[in-house]
């Protein structure tokens, strides 16, 4: 195993401690990325051997979604060990290795955490199994006696957020509480032994040179269960209760005291480690308390990634997201795709879903032939148009792998081929988010498209091909090119978190001035629309003689 103390150290970017507030992050879904051994599934070898690539891009940080041991019940997200590499994914050596180029690379790291459960897998949940009922062992879970005699009912009607019910039997009379997939029991944050875990995760980690943290549904972690014996409301109860920080469930206000003692790990490191927050909560108010500075230091903003490509919910969003951040002390974060969700070039090609969409969209294509209503030309070219406009905006934007190659979302994996637990266990209501997780295309041809030396472990549509990284690369007006030349000049022009709006004479067109000059106008309808006075530095789409058409967003210097 590579000694700590030889692995190099990072360049000078990474001694900066305010990097994030105005990043360009790039999430890397591990099994999805680059398959170095010809196994079908991506790697630890396969990211290190695209840090070139990387770099190429323009990028400040990736983003690795869990690489750790699993069974795979849910994507990676049901950890079976928190201080390992999944052995079909890599080693800890590996692990030393990709660190090390991505920081030659002037790339931070940033890794998935996920408290709120484990793995059914993991040795505690094996010992809880083992133990008899009150045993400390189960203790670190969530476990209730059922109803009836035998206790062969569940302690309550609740119901999994990936679909039936959300209390599983053990044998004993006992159930365990699982808010997601069977396979991934929650954890029981009252515990003391839990959280000091996870400080002991969170420091081994950093050892290894992490730069930061995504905290995955960070609002869900503490609980307020009736006490053993007692009896737990119904689902009914449950979804009448305001989500106000007391809701026994979610975003509740003592949840904060365990940031409070993670930010204490993060401190102590030079420079301190960051973390951003994964919480879908019921307010930007109760989001910005995760992003204390005394706390996480940072949320997912996914209010962009909800609204349909329109210019007033643009505004609205960007003006109040700005001014929570301002006040907040922290930065605000960009987002229109990632593992969970359907592509934007995809979303922003089918109609407006309105207030019909379901928060993580993945019922955004209906299962039923989805293409027939999928504009890919239009969708693409939205798509480009939000996304310059989010990359020249204050606070720092995530970025999903694919998207800087156009990728619409595979909405045609054959049933027996799907992975996703949601699809399986609401079949019929909900496609599954594996459209999202197809392997990358990386050059036309091959039995993976350079993904890997075979097959891949989802399979990839005939259409990839055209949208390969080889293929775009250095061909102007190419996704590929649009991203790097935008993510190239983000940094040059990158300046103060601040913006000014900018009079347009239509509601159909935004425009905001940063304080340097740097300019972006997207034009959010249909017709072409004279362009502000100014140098054109670069824009998503071809202008229609010099005036900016519909879907399209430009740059300019003043």
């Amino acid at each position: 195993m590579t000694d700590l103390l030889d692995l190099p150290a990072a360049d000078g970017a990474t001694s900066d401690p305010t990097w994030w507030r105005q990043a360009a992050v790039y999430q890397i879904y591990p099994r999805s990325f680059a398959d170095s051994d010809g196994d079908g599934i991506g790697n630890l070898r396969g990211i290190t051997s695209r840090v070139d690539y990387l770099a190429a891009l323009g990028i400040d940080a990736v983003w690795l979604s869990p690489f750790y041991p699993s069974a795979l019940a849910d994507g990676g997200y049901d950890v079976a060990d928190y201080r390992d590499v999944d052995p079909k994914i890599g080693t800890l050596d590996d692990f030393d290795e990709m660190v090390a180029a991505l920081h030659g690379a002037g790339i931070h790291v940033v890794v998935d955490i996920v408290p709120n459960h484990t793995s059914n897998l993991h040795a505690w949940f094996a010992e809880a199994l083992a133990a008899p009922k009150g045993s400390p062992a189960r203790d670190r879970y969530l476990f209730r006696d059922g109803l009836g005699e035998h206790g062969e009912l569940p302690p309550a009607d609740w119901t999994s957020t990936f679909g039936g019910p959300a209390w599983e039997p053990v044998g004993d009379g006992q159930w365990y509480f699982h808010h997601f997939a069977v396979e991934q029991p929650d954890l029981n944050w009252d515990n003391p032994e839990v959280r000091e875990d996870f400080l002991r995760t969170l420091r081994f980690w950093s050892d290894r040179g992490v730069d930061g943290f995504r905290i995955d549904v960070a609002h869900m972690l503490t609980k307020d269960l009736p006490a053993p014996g007692e009896p737990l409301p119904s689902q009914a109860e449950l979804e009448a209760l305001p989500r106000d920080g007391q809701h026994p469930l979610f975003d509740r206000d003592d949840v904060h005291d365990v940031y409070v003692g993670w930010r204490e790990v993060f401190d102590s490191y030079d420079p301190p480690r960051t973390a951003v927050a994964e919480a879908w909560v019921g307010s930007a108010e109760r989001r910005a308390r995760y992003a204390s500075r005394d706390g996480l230091g940072q949320a997912f903003n996914f209010d962009l990634l909800e609204a349909d490509f329109d210019a007033a919910q643009f505004r609205r969003i960007i003006t109040a997201n700005l001014a929570l951040a301002a006040a907040s002390g922290s930065s605000t974060t960009w987002v229109f795709s990632n593992h969970d969700v359907v592509r934007h070039a995809s979303r922003y090609g089918l109609p407006p879903r309105g207030d019909d969409r379901r928060k993580g969209g993945t019922d955004w294509l209906l299962a039923g032939g989805p293409e027939s209503d999928l504009d890919r030309e239009a969708g693409l070219a939205k798509a480009r148009a939000a996304t310059l406009l989010e990359l020249a905006l204050p606070g720092s934007s995530y970025l999903y792998q694919g998207e800087e190659l156009g990728l619409h979302e595979v909405a045609d994996i054959p049933d027996g081929e799907r992975q996703d637990p949601t699809f399986f266990r609401n079949r019929g209501v909900e496609i599954g988010r594996d459209g999202c997780r197809v392997p990358l295309p990386w050059t036309a041809d091959g039995p993976s498209l350079g993904f890997g030396d075979g097959p891949s472990h989802l399979p990839q549509p005939a259409w990839f091909a055209e949208h390969a990284a080889a293929v775009q690369d250095g061909v102007e007006g190419s996704t590929l090119t649009l991203y790097r030349s935008a993510l190239d000049l983000r940094r040059k022009l990158q300046t103060a978190e601040e913006l000014e709006w900018l009079e347009t004479g239509s509601p159909d067109v935004l425009a905001f001035r940063r304080p340097n000059g740097w300019t972006s106008v997207t034009n959010f309808g249909s017709d072409a629309v004279p362009l502000p006075d100014g140098e054109v530095l670069l824009t998503s789409g071809p202008l229609a003689d010099g005036a900016l058409p519909g879907g399209t967003t430009a740059w300019l210097q003043s």
